[in-house]
């Protein structure tokens, strides 16, 4: 298949089993640069279950480069484990709420 354009992937994060400080320090900036991502479209979904230790981000991206600069520049990345996964379909009702 071409690629006739940017792509979506699906980031899924496992948190640590314990918050440290330093990690809880970092949300605030975590959710500006998120918040940045969403308004430049580049973030297309956001979401974190604290009960399973999951966050699930889909990104738009140019190719997997841009997506990895993307992912390594959230502050909070460097204390989860990523798995990454190029989507082949993503539809969204375009709901966006913070919790």
């Amino acid at each position: 298949m071409e690629n006739n354009g940017p792509l979506q992937y699906m980031v899924d994060f496992t948190l640590p089993s314990e918050l440290s400080e330093e990690f809880i320090y970092k949300i605030p900036l975590q959710r500006n640069l998120v918040n940045r991502l969403i308004s430049e479209g580049k973030v297309l979904n956001y979401s974190l279950s604290l009960q399973d230790s999951k966050l699930w981000v889909v990104f738009c991206a140019d190719s997997e480069a841009e997506l990895l600069d993307m992912v390594y520049r959230l502050p909070l990345t460097r204390y989860m484990s990523v798995r990454i996964s190029a989507l082949s379909l993503y539809s969204s009702s375009g709901i966006n709420q913070w919790r």
